[in-house]
């Protein structure tokens, strides 16, 4: 059987008004880039005057996220500029207590963590941006209103949105990516933060300095003799420089601290004799809140306007860019009719739960680092004394899980599967098996006579992996009644070096179904076209006779 192409939106037009995105952050460029791959229109609207490319910001780019921007044409180039890191160290004091390399089945198309400033990603994405007609971005627009219709036939849009310029415009959908500070949009919504604030701040500052020793590794120093009694996280950049976070008192003032010199001792107690350059420094504190609901009607909310997180773990940007690409194809399906408008639904569904993921990891980061009580204070004190002789005491230190693709196995769009059930929350550094819900692990393939990575073909719409002994005829009858973008490869046809069956661990008979965000929607075995058909219904949030309807969700059945 050979491989089918995928039916893609590129030949047919948007149907309706472009849609539209708040913020020109990362987010809001990931969003944009990703539609525009769909073939969506987008008006993208920011408050600012222009782009201010100040400082450091989210550094940490994990290589899924890459993966996505590779997918709009940067990922490349980021990580290529970028700092590439493989190893995280914990120290207690001036001792290392442990550290740990990632990995990953298959053949990932980048390393684990690559280190750039915001603003430079910033800046590769705008230039994607520019080179795309179909990405509309206007400064300066600040959106005070935000009006619902009742169907997407209702005018050009049924989404009114208001700037403060007396600007309106009318969209099918709105993604609202404005960043933390999106409380006024927020509450037009009738939506609020829920969550903590803890009390402790930190400083940054990006410092340029020669330290050849460190500059692939992250670090970071529990109680160390220049920051007694609280952390301190040292992250490499390009250029020489680093990324310094020190955890400070809550009265503390940087502006005094600059002005006395302390700053600059502070800084010494570090690096030592050797020249340095400070090129930015600021002070933040800590959130760990989120949302009620990041779906109103076609209003959905991503990134720091959903939730905030502290960045011990590098937790934000990554999953807002997830959100990005999990609001994008979902968009994109439901406004070409490929799928019913339910699917939006899952959009909160699946990210919601992730936000929350992210939240209960860096809460639980947050209560090791600032103990929030004299009980945890002491069992903190106990842990970091034992970790660097005891194993089970090192296995509890936490400076910071680091951030991971979340895992869709409780999604309503995804099947189960007995034979590779999900084992939870994997070790430190490590990946879940593959098995539905989890990202497809990345492995070389050959496609109609050409190289390519299996999630490159795999964001192209549905695709169907199959393995030697499934029906070849079963699989061609539910694929060409899906009306949307679907590609069939026979594993034993693509996969000529055999990485991606072993990454996969492939069995025999076996379909695999993968979701236009290489997310595995359902694993199975010697399926019927019946089957097939019911599992596409359920990635697309469709109705069937299996499953009813909970407020436009569909529930699954396991």
């Amino acid at each position: 059987m050979p491989t089918l192409e995928p039916r893609t939106g590129e030949s047919a037009p948007w149907p309706h008004a472009p849609v539209v995105v708040v913020g020109a952050g990362p987010v809001g460029q990931t969003a944009a880039l990703l539609l525009a791959r769909w073939n969506v229109p987008t008006i993208v609207l920011d408050q600012r005057p222009a782009r201010d490319l100040v400082g450091s910001k989210a550094i940490c780019q994990q290589r899924d996220v890459l993966d996505v921007w590779e997918a709009v044409g940067a990922g490349a180039r980021i990580a290529a500029e970028g700092v590439t890191w493989t190893t995280a160290r914990t120290f207690h004091r001036e001792t290392e207590v442990f550290s740990f390399t990632f990995t990953e089945p298959g053949r990932p198309a980048f390393p684990p963590f690559v280190n750039i400033s915001q603003s430079r990603t910033e800046e590769v994405l705008d230039e994607c941006i520019a080179a795309e007609p179909l990405i509309d971005l206007r400064w300066g627009q600040r959106v005070e209103q935000i009006e619902q219709g009742h169907g997407i036939d209702d005018g050009d849009g049924c989404v009114t949105v208001g700037c403060a310029d007396g600007t309106s415009l009318r969209t099918p959908y709105l993604l609202v990516c404005a960043g933390a500070r999106s409380a006024g949009l927020r509450a037009v919504l009738g939506t609020e933060f829920h969550g903590r604030s803890f009390d402790d701040w930190f400083l940054i500052c990006d410092i340029r300095v020669d330290l050849p020793d460190w500059a692939t590794e992250r670090r970071f120093y529990f109680d160390p003799e220049w920051n007694p009694g609280r952390q301190v996280l040292i992250h490499p950049c390009p250029g020489s420089t680093f990324r310094i976070d020190w955890q400070v008192s809550g009265d503390y003032d940087l502006d005094a601290e600059r002005a006395s010199g302390a700053l600059d001792a502070r800084i010494q107690r570090i690096v030592g004799d050797r020249d340095y350059e400070i090129v930015w420094s600021s002070v933040y504190r800590f959130q760990s809140q989120c949302v009620d609901r990041m779906r109103h009607g076609r209003v959905l909310l991503a990134g720091d306007a959903a939730h905030l997180v502290s960045p011990f773990g590098a937790r934000g940007l990554n999953s807002g860019v997830a959100d990005a690409e999990n609001a994008a194809w979902k968009i994109a399906y439901a406004g070409f009719g490929w799928a019913p408008e339910a699917l939006l639904e899952s959009y909160h569904v699946e990210r919601h739960a992730a936000a929350a993921e992210n939240l209960a990891v860096t809460t639980a980061t947050m209560d090791f680092l600032i103990p929030p009580d004299e009980e945890r204070a002491r069992l903190r004190a106990d842990v970091l004394a034992a970790a660097a002789t005891d194993p089970a005491a090192r296995a509890r230190v936490d400076s910071g899980r680091l951030a991971e693709p979340f895992w869709y196995v409780g999604s309503p769009l995804t099947t189960g599967s007995a034979e590779r059930p999900f084992a939870g929350r994997p070790p430190r550094g490590d990946v879940p098996a593959p098995g539905p819900g989890i990202l497809v692990p990345d492995a070389a393939v050959q496609v109609d006579g050409r190289s390519t990575r299996l999630r490159e073909v795999a964001r192209d719409g549905l695709l169907l992996i199959v393995t030697p002994g499934a029906s070849r005829a079963a699989v061609g009858a539910a694929a060409a009644a899906e009306a949307g973008p679907i590609r069939v490869l026979p594993l034993s046809e693509v996969d000529v070096t055999g990485e991606v069956a072993a990454a996969l661990v492939a069995r025999r008979a076996e379909v695999w179904v993968i979701r236009p965000d290489a997310h595995i929607a359902a694993v199975l075995t010697e399926p019927t076209a019946a089957a097939l058909r019911t599992v596409f219904d359920r990635v697309m949030a469709r109705r069937t006779r299996e499953e009813k309807s909970n407020d436009g969700v569909l529930q699954a059945v396991r």
